[in-house]
């Protein structure tokens, strides 16, 4: 089938207009027009080769939500005319403990990435939401309910959305809790949301005044400027749980002192060079932990879409036409952007 997507052939080139062919639907597929796809800094990166093995074409996209248009013979939970999302995933190999636990995200043969993963298909490698349509395998089609006029800033919540609540629910945050969020972009602002409907008191922390007030207006019940050390000093040692959203190499120390003992502090963020050596003392001291979380498996992410739609919770976007994605990019570098991109598919057809 072929769809009009936009992607690049180079590392060194800008993305462009591309004919790609899309799968004919199997027993156990679902197709979906695209109606938007958010723009994630993982698009950036892969498509700019920044991070290592990126397959051309690449179209990037992962945070996709359009409707079906056909199911394949042995589909059952879905039907012509459903409101649908694509994450991050497309394929695992449904067979080894984090698969069978519903952790797809952690597969140990390591998950197909919705763009830039292997596949049998041509060219060899997915292509992503920046094109008119999709065909998945249906245990990796999430549901929506979110109602129509929403659906635009549901798409984030595939990528930034459930990179966030995976950890938020891991460390089973909830009433009676002190959460601090690092940071407040794209991930941040939807770990503020989401944090603060799930009950606790929330302090985001931000190296920027000028975003004080944006971030109590997303629900954070304070905000720190994280250069301050007076600021900063008032929160030693009472945090039940931090989530550090931000991507950049710095001080982690900063922070884990913020921690209660038994506090942990969870990595979303892969900086492009490593953050200085945490002090060992600031964690054996108080039984302190770092840790790390990568998006979600296909259940939770169904769960946080759930949640969302019940507690009336979508990101914060900009819309754009395809045509200016190379802008959206140059902008989201300078964080340009409150707080995601996303993409209008109907733009394609121009």
């Amino acid at each position: 089938m072929a769809t009009k997507a936009y992607g690049a052939n180079a590392a060194d080139k800008p993305l462009e207009a591309l004919d790609i062919e899309r799968r004919a639907v199997g027993p156990h597929d679902v197709a979906i027009d695209i109606a938007y796809c958010g723009v994630c800094h993982s698009d950036l990166h892969q498509v700019r080769s920044e991070w290592d093995g990126t397959l051309y074409p690449c179209v990037p996209g992962h945070e996709i939500v359009g409707h079906v248009t056909a199911v394949g013979d042995h589909v059952s939970a879905f039907k012509v005319g459903d409101t649908v999302g694509v994450g991050c995933m497309v394929d695992s190999c449904q067979g080894c403990a984090s698969c069978d636990e519903g952790l797809e995200q952690y597969c140990e043969s390591g998950f197909v990435g919705t763009y830039n993963g292997k596949t049998d298909d041509a060219p060899g490698h997915t292509l992503g939401g920046y094109s008119q349509n999709i065909v998945v395998k249906d245990k990796f089609v999430l549901k929506i309910s979110h109602p129509a006029d929403q659906l635009a800033a549901v798409a984030p919540l595939l990528c930034a959305g459930i990179t966030t609540w995976s950890p938020l629910r891991h460390w089973k945050v909830g009433p009676g809790q002190k959460v601090g969020i690092v940071g407040i972009g794209g991930l941040g602002h939807m770990g503020i949301k989401l944090a603060h409907a799930m009950g606790a008191k929330v302090v985001a922390f931000t190296t920027s005044e000028s975003k004080r007030q944006d971030a109590l207006d997303l629900g954070a019940d304070e905000v720190v400027v994280s250069r301050n050390a007076e600021e900063m000093q008032a929160h030693a040692n009472s945090f039940d749980f931090i989530l550090n959203t931000v991507a950049a190499s710095h001080n982690l120390d900063a922070f884990t002192t913020l921690l209660k003992r038994d506090g942990t502090m969870t990595l979303v963020g892969v900086p492009e060079h490593a953050h200085p050596s945490p002090n060992v003392g600031a964690l054996i001291f108080k039984r302190r932990s770092i840790a790390g979380s990568l998006i979600g498996g296909i259940a939770e992410t169904q769960e946080m879409l759930d949640f969302c739609a019940e507690e009336g919770i979508v990101a914060d976007i900009e819309m754009i036409r395809i045509q200016d994605i190379e802008d959206a990019y140059a902008r989201m570098q300078k964080s340009d952007v409150k707080y995601r991109f996303v993409i209008d598919n109907a733009t394609l057809a121009a």
